[in-house]
């Protein structure tokens, strides 16, 4: 969900699909560039580096003074910017979701096998209909950087998917605003658009229709759960697929218990305890720090239901977002978008 270049970075050569083509994302590199307008001057000529950043893990958040919550819920004004609106620095400076034990945080395998055995029934859990609902929001894929390296941004995307048992169906993609993963980008680009028209680009389709493909619903099974989620690899990869699951699947109660059980086997998870999710919603959260790769996961999980409210992807030095998604809304339903 993050985008195929990192998941093949993260699976190496347990990639089963390392050697399939990809097909082009929906909104091309030239469209976001020229969205963007993300240019930089070299001896005398413009020069455009658009880059596809790894993400996948990163480490303890200890923002400035503490604990400090997400910059802004989704649906909120963004801040003002320098050149007002339609500039390519309009947008959000994201902040790292704050956490209740930010230093030497414990183990997450008790509290989450707790977790497991009391969540309750969510709304989909007494719904039926032919399509799967999903509403998610995404930031990060792919991230564009200036040539120095230093400074980056991406467009945020809103997607709205009906998906029935066979892999058919519509989906919905609404391109949002430029996101930053700090003030100093935000500055960067704001000076590279000054001045500069807003890029329209070519917008995508309202909808698109989605292509056959084999689906295998989700099993509460524990040994069949630790193969889907790749647990082998470890818990950067975990952390993927649990994300991977929750945003192609509507998952229900038993599963969702016993994906946690099977989290809380692997090790290296930490129990960040309660957060607010960017979306605003409460919730708790487990991380895994890869060092060796600069990196951490982030699950944010719903307390009282068990489901999976967003994945996050950091960096540790310095800290900051590398990626986001936030699940929204998941439903079953008989009529598609």
């Amino acid at each position: 969900m993050f985008g195929a270049e990192r998941t093949r970075t993260l699976l190496g050569p347990a990639d089963p699909a390392r050697n399939a083509a990809v097909g082009p994302p929906l909104v091309s590199a030239r469209e976001l560039i020229d969205r963007a307008d993300a240019t930089e001057t070299v001896a005398g000529r413009r020069r455009v580096r658009p880059t596809r950043r790894l993400v996948l893990t990163a480490g303890t958040l200890a923002v400035a003074a503490g604990a400090v919550a997400v910059l802004q819920p989704f649906g909120g004004p963004a801040p003002d910017a320098p050149g007002g609106p339609g500039t390519a620095a309009a947008g959000l400076v994201l902040v790292p979701v704050a956490y209740q034990f930010d230093a030497d945080p414990p183990a997450a395998g008790p509290q989450l096998r707790l977790l497991a055995d009391k969540i309750k029934d969510a709304a989909y859990d007494h719904q039926s209909g032919r399509y799967m609902y999903h509403h998610t929001k995404v930031w990060g894929d792919p991230v564009m950087t200036s040539a120095d390296g230093r400074h980056h941004v991406a467009f945020a995307s809103e997607t709205k998917s009906w998906r029935a048992a066979d892999g058919t169906g519509n989906q919905v993609m609404t391109q949002l605003e430029p996101q930053y993963p700090d003030q100093e980008s935000r500055d960067y680009w704001q000076r590279e658009s000054m001045g500069r028209p807003a890029a329209t680009g070519t917008p995508a389709p309202k909808v698109i229709p989605l292509s056959p493909e084999e689906l295998r619903p989700p099993s509460a099974d524990p040994s069949e759960l630790r193969e889907r989620l790749k647990v082998e690899y470890g818990a950067g990869a975990a952390s993927k697929w649990v994300s991977t699951l929750y945003g192609q699947y509507v998952v229900p109660r038993a599963t969702r218990a016993a994906v946690l059980r099977v989290l809380a086997d692997v090790p290296g998870f930490r129990w960040r305890g309660q957060v607010t999710d960017r979306a605003g919603r409460n919730g708790v959260a487990v991380t895994f720090d890869d060092r060796e790769h600069d990196q951490q996961s982030l699950l944010v999980f719903d307390p009282r239901t068990g489901e999976l409210l967003a994945h996050e992807l950091l960096t540790l030095s310095p800290v900051r977002i590398s990626s986001y998604q936030v699940i929204l809304d998941a439903a079953w339903t008989n009529q598609p978008g």
